[in-house]
């Protein structure tokens, strides 16, 4: 962990998260922000998702509408908001204003749960090359993030991703199968997902070099386990498709 730093960029964003940094600030309202590299890094592999029996009939079930890119500035604010339970939230100002930079770019995306008109959860991260480190996630209505959770590593899976970074565990992340490996495993599997997202010499980095965050909304009878309609796929779908891997 390192001092604040007085300004972020998308390329200094992207290089850290290259290297396995990421930033956090100490309070919403903080005015600069510091890098964080963790001895032991929390991931959930993409074959190791539990998908308990509860999560399995609500994600069925359509219970909420499950949409990707559609509300990015809506959704890494519902993050940073305070509730009785968490006054205060890591992300500050300068880190909701690069992410939504780099979701401009195409290397940040969210993934949004609604109920209704009314945005009810979801979560939002970076995809570089084929890894995807997950930044935040809410939930203000019932399982609304587990939705989300097993909504992104549906799409992770069927658009070619091999790392999903979760950061931190949790007892939340660990019910769905994420684990910790130490800092030298984990550089390990950023290298191999990373491989080909960066230029000869160093050059500029590449959003999703051979993955697909959007294979999920161009289904076809190959990809998915039942035939759809096209369009995004209903929540069975992706119910039987995560249940092939738990």
């Amino acid at each position: 962990m390192s001092t604040g730093t007085p300004q972020l960029d998308p390329q200094l964003v992207l290089g850290a998260y290259s290297v396995g940094v990421f930033p956090m600030a100490d309070s919403r309202d903080a005015d600069s922000v510091y890098w964080v590299e963790p001895r032991q890094r929390a991931i959930l592999p993409l074959d190791g998702f539990h998908l308990s029996h509860s999560l399995r009939k609500t994600v069925a079930s359509d219970r909420y509408r499950v949409t990707a890119d559609l509300a990015f500035p809506q959704m890494i604010a519902l993050c940073a908001q305070s509730v009785a339970n968490r006054p205060d939230t890591w992300i500050n100002g300068q880190i909701e204003r690069v992410f939504c930079e780099l979701h401009a770019m195409g290397f940040a995306h969210s993934i949004e749960v609604w109920d209704g008109p009314t945005l009810v959860g979801g979560l939002y991260g970076l995809a570089l090359g084929r890894a995807f480190f997950g930044e935040s996630m809410v939930s203000r209505a019932r399982d609304a993030s587990k939705v989300a959770i097993a909504w992104l590593v549906a799409r992770l899976r069927l658009g070619g991703f091999t790392l999903l970074d979760c950061q931190f565990m949790t007892e939340h992340l660990a019910s769905l199968g994420a684990i910790e490996v130490p800092r030298a495993r984990y550089l390990a599997l950023l290298s191999s997902a990373l491989d080909g997202s960066v230029g000869a010499g160093g050059g500029a980095l590449s959003p999703s070099a051979g993955a697909d965050f959007f294979a999920l909304d161009r289904p076809s009878p190959e990809s998915l386990p039942i035939a759809t309609v096209s369009g995004p796929p209903a929540g069975k779908v992706i119910a039987q498709l995560l249940g092939q891997t738990s």
